[in-house]
């Protein structure tokens, strides 16, 4: 494996979730950017992006430490429940959005209504279904559930300190740098050439040759 690589796969994730995270706080938090347009002050509102900025590169990382669980976890699955794995993986799918739903609504004690939430764990999975069939478009069918199983699993795993924050808006700022991250790293993984390709037989061919006339001369 290329450390090299791997640095530049994760140094491109961490700042692509704060660069996210600053735009979202566009339209999240825009009055956190009005109060010092007028009058301007120039040293508050950098301050505003460094926080928002920082915020975001928070998530990526957080998004960073849950992709390398679930290539442990995913790893782990295949030894342990072999062909089953992806039959488990459904289960979890299903338990989670599950979850999704049931106990934000129920911490909410029906101040808020279900379809709320229902379309929450109805967009989430969207999201994930759509991620899922462009890796398989780029990869082949059997990397579907296990792409759907980590947009879907841990997206909302790493989401739930979003979530137990009073108010939507910290939950909106965390959980589009997650999903920003995260469809790029399962997305990007099967690109990346962590295994030197073999040299094909025009190119051993290549490479006697070059050593036969090095030899003569």
């Amino acid at each position: 494996m290329n450390t090299r690589i791997l640095v530049n796969f994760f140094w491109k994730t961490f700042w692509l979730g704060g660069l996210a995270g600053l735009i979202a706080s566009f339209f999240i938090r825009p009055e956190e950017y009005l109060t010092y347009m007028s009058p301007f002050d120039v040293m508050e509102l950098f301050g505003v992006f460094v926080f928002f900025l920082g915020l975001g590169l928070t998530f990526a990382a957080v998004s960073m430490t849950g992709f390398f669980a679930y290539l442990f976890v995913n790893r782990m699955g295949l030894n342990v429940f072999k062909g089953y794995w992806p039959t488990v993986q459904v289960g979890l799918i299903v338990f989670v959005l599950f979850d999704l739903i049931y106990f934000p609504y129920r911490a909410t004690a029906g101040d808020v209504a279900i379809y709320w939430f229902i379309l929450i764990a109805a967009v989430m999975l969207l999201i994930g279904w759509t991620v899922a069939k462009i890796k398989t478009k780029g990869t082949k069918s059997t990397a579907f559930i296990p792409a759907l199983f980590f947009m879907v699993v841990f997206t909302t795993v790493e989401w739930v300190p979003g979530l137990m924050v009073d108010g939507t808006d910290y939950a909106w700022l965390m959980v589009i740098p997650l999903l920003v991250c995260n469809t790029y790293q399962i997305l990007t993984l099967h690109k990346l050439p962590f295994v030197e390709k073999k040299p094909n037989r025009e190119q051993k061919t290549a490479q006697k040759s070059k050593k036969a006339q090095t030899k003569k001369a």
